[in-house]
């Protein structure tokens, strides 16, 4: 059950520092309502795990730089016995056919339908250099992963022994520079110019969906939400070949978007940022951390379902920040100091739970999470489990990989 602060609908443990921000997002707009998932933490200037349903108005600092961040998961026709003796061998291929990091390209062109989509008229309406740009941009870095939190994993459900192919990433390049754009727009700025340093406790930035860069940018936002879809699918694919597998079963979601959405017989516009869709039906992947759990759960028919405007959590929500957890970064020195956690740590606890891992750091580590289990307790009258799915190997960008985003 929620608990309601300030007029926020607030699930699981509250944290003070994202209900204050919920709180400002209460304050502007048309807002008809805001919330809090359970695995809510601080973002920039909308909490992540956090909801916001405005009548009219949508918000691009409320879905924010990684617009259409989402996951993919699928059921494959192998048994976890039939790969648990090459798990190694099948991580370091994923991790050598498939790019992780910053500003990478695909090691391959990948052509796709998404590029003669009519929303990519948007962006010829911000101009023609702006379009041309970015859509080259899209075109190379289609298929590549990031760095953060996103991640390549294999899994088993222990119930039967199947094994899973999951992931976790957006829009990549095209996506941030969208949205850097249009809150340059927003504050008298070119779309192209040098984004402005703001602060992460910003009021949103609202634009009404009837103005001609509200639409604008819903159009942009519609198109980078189909980007990070062919994204996913090209890497679940390319895994899927590398493990000489099927997919018999999928499920696919956004949890960085704007949605139209109708509620109580009205339509609104429904901001979640880092919170994944639960209509009553309705099937998501959430992903815990590399030493947790993942999940598939579909969305109850529940008045706190409905309360929730048909919302859930995406993931187990930090405990620790990036630098709390990895120290601070010196980039001219390429080294670390200040750190809670050590690699040694964090490779003892993987290697404890039985994970075969590639890349990433210790602000990724299992110690910087909540348990997963804990955040869908707070939630059960709103989504039921459906399968309950062990990593064995996870693929992530390197520990030391600058990551620009803000969410």
């Amino acid at each position: 059950m929620y608990q309601t602060l300030e007029n926020v609908r607030v699930w699981g443990t509250p944290l003070e520092n994202a209900v204050s921000q919920a709180v400002t997002c209460a304050k502007h707009g048309n807002v008809v309502q805001v919330l809090l998932m359970a695995d809510h933490h601080k973002g920039y200037s909308q909490p992540v795990g956090g909801v916001v349903v405005y009548d009219g108005q949508i918000s691009p600092s409320g879905v924010g730089y990684d617009i259409a961040c989402g996951n993919k998961a699928v059921r494959t026709n192998l048994k976890y016995a039939e790969i648990k003796d090459n798990i190694g061998k099948m991580m370091d291929e994923i991790a050598r056919r498939i790019s992780f990091g910053i500003g990478r390209s695909n090691n391959e062109k990948v052509d796709h339908e998404l590029f003669d989509d009519d929303n990519w008229n948007a962006y010829k309406q911000l101009g023609k250099q702006e379009h041309d740009a970015l859509k080259a941009l899209a075109r190379n870095q289609l298929g590549t992963v990031g760095s953060g939190n996103h991640f390549v994993d294999l899994c088993v459900e222990e119930a039967t022994g199947d094994v899973w192919i999951a992931n976790h990433f957006g829009s990549r390049g095209f996506g941030h520079k969208t949205a850097s754009g249009f809150l340059n727009l927003a504050h008298g700025k070119k779309f192209s110019d040098k984004a402005a340093g703001e602060s992460m406790d910003q009021p949103p930035t609202l634009f009404d969906l009837d103005s001609e860069v509200g639409d604008l940018y819903f159009r942009a936002m519609t198109l980078a939400g189909k980007y990070a879809y062919a994204g996913r699918d090209y890497v679940i694919n390319q895994v899927l070949s590398i493990l000489g597998a099927e997919a018999t079963y999928e499920v696919h979601n956004h949890h960085n978007f704007a949605w139209k959405e109708s509620h109580q017989g009205k339509e609104y516009v429904v901001v979640r940022k880092g919170a994944t869709p639960s209509a009553p039906g309705q099937l998501g992947f959430i992903g815990g951390s590399m030493g947790d759990i993942s999940v598939i759960v579909r969305g109850k028919d529940s008045q706190e379902n409905q309360d929730a405007f048909y919302s859930t959590v995406h993931g187990a929500g930090r405990l620790m920040s990036r630098t709390e957890a990895a120290g601070k970064m010196n980039w001219k020195t390429r080294t670390r100091s200040g750190g809670k956690i050590s690699t040694e740590q964090m490779h003892a606890a993987i290697k404890a739970f039985g994970v075969e891992l590639r890349g990433a750091g210790t602000d990724e580590s299992p110690f910087v999470y909540k348990k997963l289990s804990d955040v869908l307790e707070a939630h059960k009258e709103t989504v039921d489990v459906l399968h309950v799915l062990k990593p064995v190997g996870v693929c992530m960008a390197g520990a030391d990989e600058f990551d620009p985003y803000k969410d």
